[in-house]
Formats: structure tokens, sequence, C-alpha cells
């Protein structure tokens, strides 16, 4: 099969089949293109290849060829914004790879197994988080006697309690939202579904920042700057942005005396470390932050490597 045609079949089978959400199968495309584009430019190269007009066939994409891809993407390719790629964006690549030829084996090509793509050992993350004093002081900055002050409060408030990603925060409708019971249901990536807890201090928030909107939208956060739509009622065009949530952030972190940049998802990982160091067990963390695998999840092991000291300590015979 033509790779063009591969392509284009595989990302329809995505969105059509799989239900992805459009933005994973846009990075799929992009993936995917990228590789077919670096492989145009090896045809030229090599003469003992088919020619560009020709197209290329998935079938004769072997071992060597992805090694060769793979060193270009690790020594060679730069970004013209962002310079070399990190092992774990090189690996975005390798994955998308993998989808691709698992495909096409359900369509019975003889292509090469996707398991001959091995993944690149990524270096552990350092996980940034905020220490309570420091979340503190962040939602402090807030100033309340501002319009978006409530708002603004509500969203720092939000994001903490229930460690929600901000493209799941901006996406919400206030009939989502059961303030009362505290709870609340989202669809996070991969369409994947889980429920959310509001702690006191988001519900507390939330019903000020709630109380004080007199507007017919639907959206739960509304921008209250920029243009003005024309129509009078809209919600989409009034629904803040995830964009300017991070600038909201940011605007706190300064005024709080943060010295390093910080974004919503920092709030994602305080969640999540703050569940741990109060006792909470791995599994149940990674239900509410919507991971998909306990991996992902055992990141955040600057809390439970502190967990396994204090047990080492209570209980190892040495420390009689």
């Amino acid at each position: 099969m033509d790779l063009n045609e591969a392509i284009l079949r595989f990302l329809e089978y995505c969105e059509l089949d799989k239900n992805l959400s459009l933005k994973t199968v846009r990075m799929y495309g992009y993936y995917l293109q990228f590789f077919k584009q670096w492989l145009i430019k090896a045809q030229n190269q090599n003469s003992n290849l088919k020619s560009e007009k020709a197209g290329f066939k998935v079938e004769n994409i072997d071992e060597e060829t992805i090694r060769n891809f793979r060193l270009f993407i690790s020594h060679e390719y730069k970004n013209p914004y962002k310079g070399a790629l990190k092992r774990q964006t090189q690996n975005y690549f390798l994955i998308a790879l993998r989808s691709f030829f698992r495909f096409l084996i359900r369509q019975r090509l003889s292509v090469l197994s996707p398991e001959m793509i091995e993944l690149g050992k990524s270096r552990d993350r350092n996980i940034k988080f905020l220490q309570p004093g420091e979340l503190e002081n962040l939602f402090r900055a807030v100033d309340l006697k501002e319009k978006t002050g409530l708002r603004d409060r509500a969203i720092l408030e939000v994001l903490f309690s229930t460690g929600l990603r901000v493209s799941e925060l901006v996406s919400l409708n206030r009939e989502q939202i059961n303030i009362e019971a505290g709870e609340f249901g989202v669809i996070g990536k991969g369409g994947k579904a889980r429920v959310v807890f509001l702690s006191k201090k988001a519900k507390e928030w939330l019903q000020k920042y709630l109380g004080s909107r007199n507007d017919p939208y639907q959206s739960l956060f509304i921008r209250y700057s920029g243009p003005r739509p024309k129509e009078e009622l809209t919600n989409e065009k009034l629904r803040l942005s995830a964009r300017s949530v991070e600038r909201m952030i940011d605007k706190y972190r300064k005024k709080s005396g943060l010295l390093f940049r910080i974004g919503p998802h920092i709030l994602r990982h305080s969640f999540a470390t703050d569940l741990l160091e109060h006792g909470a067990d791995l599994r149940s963390v990674q239900e509410m932050l919507g991971h998909k695998n306990i991996a992902t999840t055992q990141i955040y092991t600057h809390v439970t490597n502190i967990r396994l000291k204090e047990i080492h300590e209570k209980y190892h015979s040495g420390n009689k």
C-alpha cells in the first residue's frame, strides 16, 4: 500500500473507529507526515529507492529505515523554536509509528512488526510542585476587589482540588458541576471518563463566584475582557481559554514572589503530591488523575520515596 494512502486510512481509523480526540488525530498526522517527508529526502539520496513521484510502499519500511529515522531525530533534526528534541519527544514519533504499523497489520499487510520499534529510555522526570506555603501565597495573591478575582480564586482552588488538566477545566459547563455533592464527571484524554472531587474550599469559592454571576452563559469560567461577541446569547465566544488561564496563573506567580515559572499543570502535580503525602495510595491517585497506566503515576516518586524512608525507619530492626 502507498504510504500516503496508508496514513490517510490510519487517521480515518483513529477518528471514526477508535474515536480519538481531534487533537490526538492531528498529532498522529503531524508525526507521520514528518516521517514521510524525511523518507522522501532519504529517497532522493538513495537511487535504489523508488522516486518520489512513484510513492513509497509501507511494505518497504524495514528496521534499517526506522533506525535511520531515529538517528535523524536524535542527532540531526533541530526544532526551529525549541532546538534538539528531548528523548520523550522523540518517543512520541515512535509511538505514532507503532500505532500506524499495528493498524497496517490489522489490514493484513506484510509490514514491520510494531514490536520491532523500541522506544528510547527516558530519564526520570523532575516533577515541579508547590509546597503548602507557596500554594497559600499563590491563592492570596488574587485581588478579590477586581471583577475577575472571584473567578480566578475559584479556578485555582478547583485545579488544586481536582487535579484537572487545563483543557478539561476550561471545557466545563455550569450544569456539570454539583457543588452540593462535591463531585462531577469529566471526559479526559482518550475519551476516558473519571470522577473528580471538590474540597470544602473549592466548593466555597465556586459558590461565591457563581453567585456573583447574572449572565445566561453555560460556560463555568468566562472571560471579562477582550472583544465582546456580537450575538447576545453565546457560550463558546465568552468561554475562558486555556491560554488565558496560563497567563492568569503566571500573573499571580509573579505577585506571590515565586521565582520559577509555573503553569496550570503544576497545580495538577501539587494535587497528586498532596494526596500521596497525606496517605493516599498510588492506585487511587491514578484513578483521580485519569492515568491509563500506573507507570505514568509513578512519576511522583519524590513522595513515595519519602514514605518508604519513613517505613524503613519505623520497621527495620537496625533502627530499634
